[in-house]
């Protein structure tokens, strides 16, 4: 069964969602979260990993950029994944390990340090990630 129209007043907002649904709902659209979550492990373990990480990226306090960068896989990883034991277990365990990876690598390398509330901070934003894309989802009626 088709959904009903939408109101002339609100079409051209429902055609938008509509489109814009289409970036996050398609196994085509799939690939492309792959290929950018990717890429953001990549710039993280750069940033993480370098002895003197470029200071222009940085939010100004050390958790926030912690939080902000694992929010950001955590948003583009559930955009990856299709179940949801992959998106609420499978995904954030990942990631959680893959922070836990970096800050012991981090004890090795010349000026950095491994630390407990970096891991909790990359938890946070995992969280707040995932959250952040259920609420998109819902707003553009996805399944």
């Amino acid at each position: 069964m088709k959904p009903p129209l939408p109101t002339p007043h609100r079409a051209p907002l429902a055609a938008a969602l509509y489109e814009l649904s289409k970036l996050f709902n398609s196994l085509e659209a799939q690939r492309y979260w792959r290929v950018l979550v990717l890429l953001l492990i990549a710039a993280i373990s750069f940033l993480a990993l370098s002895p003197h990480p470029p200071t222009g990226l940085s939010t100004g306090w050390d958790k926030s950029n912690h939080a902000l960068a694992f929010g950001s896989l955590g948003f583009c990883g559930f955009w990856c994944v299709a179940t949801q034991r992959e998106r609420w277990v499978e995904l954030p365990l990942a990631l959680l390990v893959f922070g836990g990876v970096i800050e012991l690598l981090q004890l090795h390398v010349p000026g950095r340090s491994g630390e407990w509330p970096d891991l909790l901070a990359d938890s946070v934003g995992i969280a707040l990630g995932l959250l952040i894309a259920t609420g998109w989802r819902r707003i553009l009626k996805l399944r």
